[in-house]
C-alpha cells in the first residue's frame, strides 16, 4: 500500500518524485503463457543498480489483467522500498483503468501515470476532464496528467493536447493529481515551461525526454525525469541528473554531447519504429537488453524490430562510448533469463 493519504498526495510527490524512472517491460517464458519472474526480477535489480528511483510497469503490451498485476508484484517484491512503482494506466475501458488501478493499490504501486484509451475520442475539454475525474476519484493513488499528441487531441481540442485552463481544473478538483509528464505538443518544450510557470508550485513537472531534460535543468528547476527509455543509456540518465541537482552544468553538458550521436539515432529511427501513434514497445525492450536488461519475447499482436534497427541504435551506443551488448541479435528474442 501507498505510503501517504490521498490528501497527502502532492507532499509525498514533493519530497519523493526526485530522479529518474525508466521503464520496466513485462518478460514472458519461452512459451508465452507466463509472465517470467525471473526476467522481471533481474530488469528490476538492474534499474535500482543503474540509480533509478522508479520503474513504470509497462501494460501497453499482449497481457491480461491478472498477469499485469501479478507483474506489479514482483517488482514491488523485489524493489521493497528501494524503487517506486509507477502504475501505467494504459488499459481499454475507464471501467478497466479503473479497476487496474485498484488492483495496482494493492499490488504496490505508488505513482500513476494516467494514459487515454485508443477508442476515447472527447470532442470537447469537458468530456476530457470527465474521464479524467473520474479516474482520479477512483484511486487513492497519486496521479501523474500526460499531455502528449499520442491521445489525439490537438486536432480537436487544443495544439497543447490539454490546455492549461483545463489542466487548472483538475488541479483544482482532483487532489490526488500531484504530477505533470509535460510533453504537449511535443517535439516543442513550450508545455514543461508553461506547466512550470502555471503550476511548479502545486505539483511536480516531469521532463521525461534526456534530450531536453540537460539542457532546461540549466536554466529551470526540474526534479522528476519520468517515465522514458532512459535504459537505453544505462546508468548515464540518472548520472546526468545528479549532476544537474548539483549545479554541474558544464560536467552535464559534456554528457549530453556525448550521448548526441545515440539520440540521434533514436530520432532517425523514429518514423520506421513507432507507426500508429503507438510506440514500439519491443524496440524499448531492445534497447535495453544492449545495456544488460533481460529482452525476451513478447506476445502477439507486437510491433516489430528488424536488424538494420537493431544495428543502427547499437551502434549509437558505440558512437556514444557507452558499451552496448555485443550478444548476437538472436539471443535478445530469448532473454538474458530464460524461462
Amino acid at each position: 500500500m501507498a505510503r501517504y493519504q490521498r490528501n497527502e498526495a502532492r507532499e509525498w510527490a514533493r519530497e519523493n518524485l526526485v530522479g529518474t524512472v525508466n521503464c520496466t517491460i513485462p518478460s514472458f517464458t519461452g512459451d508465452l503463457k507466463s509472465i517470467n519472474e525471473k526476467g522481471i526480477r533481474h530488469d528490476t535489480r538492474l534499474a535500482i543498480e543503474h540509480g533509478f528511483v522508479g520503474t513504470l510497469g509497462v501494460s501497453e503490451v499482449t497481457i491480461a489483467l491478472p498477469e499485469y498485476l501479478d507483474f506489479l508484484r514482483v517488482i514491488k517484491d523485489e524493489a521493497g522500498d528501494r524503487m517506486i512503482v509507477v502504475h501505467h494506466a494504459s488499459f481499454s475501458t475507464l471501467e478497466q483503468n479503473i479497476e487496474a488501478v485498484r488492483g495496482a493499490e494493492q499490488a504496490g504501486a505508488e505513482l500513476v501515470l494516467l494514459s487515454y484509451p485508443p477508442n476515447f475520442y472527447p470532442e470537447t475539454e469537458q468530456e476530457i476532464y470527465d474521464y479524467t475525474k473520474a479516474f482520479c476519484d477512483a484511486t487513492d493513488l497519486a496521479v501523474m496528467l500526460f499531455p502528449i499528441g499520442l491521445w489525439g487531441f490537438s486536432t480537436r481540442i487544443h495544439p497543447s493536447d490539454i490546455p492549461v485552463r483545463l489542466i487548472r481544473r483538475l488541479i483544482d478538483d482532483c487532489p490526488n493529481i500531484a504530477a505533470i509528464k509535460a510533453e504537449g505538443g511535443y517535439p516543442n518544450v513550450q508545455s514543461v515551461i508553461e506547466c512550470q510557470r502555471h503550476f511548479g508550485d502545486e505539483v511536480v513537472i516531469s521532463m521525461p525526454m534526456e534530450g531536453e531534460l540537460i539542457p532546461l535543468s540549466q536554466i529551470m528547476p526540474i526534479q522528476f525525469s519520468a517515465t522514458s527509455y532512459h535504459e537505453y543509456y544505462g546508468p548515464t540518465i540518472p548520472r546526468v541528473f545528479g549532476l544537474l541537482r548539483d549545479g554541474k552544468h558544464d560536467e552535464a553538458a559534456d554528457i549530453y554531447w556525448q550521448l548526441h550521436p545515440a539520440r540521434k539515432t533514436i530520432a532517425a529511427l523514429a518514423p520506421t519504429m513507432h507507426g500508429g501513434n503507438l510506440l514500439n514497445r519491443q524496440a524499448w525492450k531492445f534497447q535495453g537488453w544492449l545495456q544488460g536488461y533481460n529482452g525476451g519475447p513478447l506476445r502477439a499482436p507486437a510491433q516489430r524490430i528488424h536488424d538494420p534497427q537493431m544495428a543502427a541504435l547499437r551502434k549509437g551506443l558505440v558512437d556514444a562510448g557507452l558499451q552496448p551488448s555485443m550478444d548476437p541479435f538472436r539471443e535478445f528474442f530469448i532473454g538474458r533469463n530464460p524461462a
